[in-house]
């Protein structure tokens, strides 16, 4: 079964604002099957200039309050960078990649569908580190 990895209109690198970018990783994250009781919030962390382009770094962050732990125990980031072309045409839309925090392995939105599991499983691991100490 072939899911329709969903995506969403970027803006192009003209149009660019730090605002923006975070507006769109948000309008990114609403198209992720992840369920409500999830909760995340967003932030820029900073802007990168490099020879071929210029990289602004986000973060979401999120945990799953509960009743009993309303600050939960432990929480799992995914690292979002938006890329502008130096090379490319102002006009043709910015680059977009994330990676979770425990991993290296780099992704893009267009190329593969989010899986709520991979917070469960960065949140369960922490959850039994912090229960070793």
């Amino acid at each position: 079964n072939k899911h329709v990895i969903k995506n969403i209109q970027w803006t192009t690198g003209n149009n660019f604002t730090v605002e923006r970018g975070q507006q769109q990783i948000e309008e990114l994250i609403s198209t992720w099957d992840i369920h409500e009781s999830w909760l995340h919030h967003s932030e820029f962390l900073e802007e990168e200039e490099l020879k071929d382009s210029k990289r602004y770094h986000y973060r979401a962050c999120w945990g799953i309050p509960t009743r009993r732990k309303p600050i939960p125990q432990a929480t799992a980031s995914v690292y979002f960078v938006i890329v502008i072309s130096k090379f490319k045409p102002d006009t043709s839309p910015v680059e977009v990649f994330y990676r979770l925090e425990s991993s290296r392995l780099i992704r893009r939105p267009e190329q593969c569908q989010f899986r709520e599991k991979w917070l469960k499983d960065i949140i369960e691991n922490k959850i039994i580190c912090i229960e070793r100490l």
